[in-house]
């Protein structure tokens, strides 16, 4: 058994990945082998990641808030407290707050043989996220 105590700080998440005002707290990072990975990530209202993908898929759980995520090529899903979202493998999406609510989700994936979670791509337009 290992035990970490709390000694890193909530970082922002950086404009290259995200619109909006994004927090995340470390949740998992475990030295390797262990490939998997979680984070506690804090959405103000209308703030969204970026298109990407990860190598092993990625599950969120909203544990607040009300959000929002869609998968490339289909509809714009609302998602809320307790809900659970899958993307497969090197799915491309996106995920965040809706536009008047904060969001907080738990977000676990698993790095690839380089050590990389994910593969980031363009930002989601207004126009899009706030499709139906």
């Amino acid at each position: 058994m290992q035990i970490t105590r709390n000694s890193l700080e909530t970082a922002e998440g950086s404009s290259d990945w995200f619109t909006g005002t994004v927090y995340i707290d470390t949740i998992a990072a475990p030295p390797a082998p262990a490939r998997a990975g979680a984070a506690l990530v804090h959405f103000t209202p209308g703030a969204r990641t970026a298109w990407h993908t990860h190598p092993y898929g990625q599950t969120i759980y909203v544990t607040e808030g009300v959000a929002r995520c869609q998968r490339e090529g289909g509809p714009v899903q609302e998602i809320r407290p307790g809900d659970r979202v899958y993307f497969e493998p090197g799915e491309n999406h996106w995920h965040g707050a809706a536009p008047s609510r904060f969001m907080t989700h738990i977000a676990i994936q698993e790095a690839d043989e380089s050590g990389s979670p994910v593969t980031w791509g363009e930002h989601v337009p207004d126009e899009q996220y706030n499709s139906d």
